[in-house]
């Protein structure tokens, strides 16, 4: 059972830096810093968004963008966080793991 709780924080860990990539990479789109014009940018655009819309959307529908800015994002890495505090502290302790 510890090895599932701690692949499911992998998998987490793992979401969290694509979330970040797509942070980083919008940002740098935004500002022509990179061109999606580019083969390599616009793959790793595609990848990277075919990730994270999925898990954006319905946050998005629930928090428009306030004032242009997407919180979107935000509200993921606290879930993120929030999932993986559970699944390292309380959730061993729930099933008596330790």
């Amino acid at each position: 059972m510890i090895a599932i709780l701690q692949t499911l924080s992998i998998i987490l860990s793992l979401v969290w830096w694509v979330f970040l990539i797509m942070i980083i990479m919008s940002w740098l789109i935004a500002f022509n810093v990179i061109n999606t014009r580019n083969a390599f940018v616009d793959t790793v655009w595609r990848a990277v968004n075919s990730i994270t819309e999925p898990i954006l959307r319905p946050i998005r529908r629930l928090i428009p963008p306030m004032g242009g800015m997407d919180l979107s994002p935000i509200i993921v890495f606290i879930i993120i966080f929030f999932l993986q505090s559970f699944i390292a502290n309380d959730l061993p302790r729930m099933l008596r793991l330790y």
